[in-house]
């Protein structure tokens, strides 16, 4: 007679198909777990770039009309001071050191005076070291009124935004010398819109 073999019996290399779930699902778990540390690793990287390295920032308003307009997306260079110093014509973005009701979290500025020049604004221009300056990245004179001449002390620095119409711009001839410690980084390039991205 021929022998009998069971529903269950592994004889003959057969392989039940529920024997090999909890492998599959360990498998599946695993996976997931990889992906899961994989994500969270990219995160925290980039949490940690976005707070000491760069930082990708918005123009609001139009104090540095015509270079930069509102809703621009700037690249900012966080480290790039703690190898050099703020120089003449960087673009710049800074804690708003004002007070009041229309104080902002950061501003975006252009750096006009270093640590030891003297600054003035006449007859619609600025003077710096007593040298008028062609400002290309303007396009009107200075409207609003001149001032007499300021020289910077050490770790100060004189900013105003291109907008140079009449009352356009908060900035250094409205709250004074910003300190080194108050600038947060260069703005390297705007990188959107597509259409207008260039280097600053």
């Amino acid at each position: 007679m021929g022998q009998v073999i069971s529903p269950d019996s592994t004889e003959h290399g057969e392989n039940n198909g529920p024997q090999n779930q909890p492998g599959k699902k360990n498998g599946w778990a695993a996976e997931l777990w990889d992906w899961v540390k994989t994500i969270a690793i990219a995160f925290v990287i980039m949490v940690l770039l976005n707070m000491f390295v760069f930082n990708l920032s918005m123009v609001k308003g139009e104090s540095m009309q015509p270079t930069l307009v509102a809703s621009e997306r700037l690249f900012i260079n966080k480290v790039v001071y703690r190898f050099s110093e703020p120089s003449h014509g960087d673009v710049i973005v800074l804690k708003d050191p004002s007070d009041g009701p229309d104080k902002k979290e950061f501003l975006v500025k252009r750096v006009v005076g270093v640590p030891g020049d003297t600054i003035e604004v006449k007859d619609q221009k600025l003077y710096v070291n007593g040298v008028a300056q062609q400002e290309g990245y303007t396009d009107v004179p200075i409207e609003d009124p001149g001032f007499e001449p300021i020289t910077l002390e050490e770790g100060s620095y004189f900013v105003m935004g291109d907008n140079r119409h009449l009352g356009k711009s908060k900035d250094s001839r409205m709250f004074g010398s910003v300190k080194e410690s108050d600038i947060v980084g260069r703005a390297e390039f705007i990188f959107w819109p597509l259409s207008e991205i260039k280097k600053l």
